[in-house]
């Protein structure tokens, strides 16, 4: 079976490093399926689940990422996240209780910098709150 080595990186930390057989990614313009030996791409990717296929473990490992840059190489692939949280990681409760804070941020911003940062924690809880959603489905 042919591997691939996979690095999933948020600007806090190292979120997955190691070997997967398959990728899945939001891509920008749809959702991305990676397998190895994949011709050399660079995308954007927006919020959504990053859904990754290791050998030796069943089910997937998934990672909620919030937005960021994926470059893949044949046999290497580095997702730089602005923010990404791993499955097991995920909260619920507080994915909607921050995506509520968010909207109400977004709709009392009062300049750029304020909005802005609105914008990026809603992202976020989206993000988280879809992996949750893909979770609940795939065990349904």
């Amino acid at each position: 079976m042919a591997l691939m080595h996979v690095e999933v990186v948020s600007t806090e930390q190292q979120i997955y490093s190691g070997e997967a057989s398959f990728l899945v990614a939001p891509a920008e313009e749809g959702e991305i399926g990676v397998y190895p030996r994949h011709v050399p791409l660079l995308t954007r990717i927006k919020p959504g689940v990053l859904r990754l296929q290791v050998p030796g473990q069943q089910g997937e490992v998934l990672v909620a990422v919030s937005g960021g840059m994926m470059e893949v190489q044949p046999t290497h692939i580095t997702v730089l996240a602005d923010t990404a949280i791993r499955g097991e990681d995920l909260d619920e409760a507080r994915a909607n209780e921050a995506k509520r804070a968010a909207e109400n941020a977004l709709k009392h911003a009062s300049d750029d910098l304020s909005t802005a940062k609105a914008h990026a924690a809603l992202a976020v809880a989206i993000a988280e709150l879809k992996a949750l959603d893909y979770l609940r489905k795939r065990v349904h």
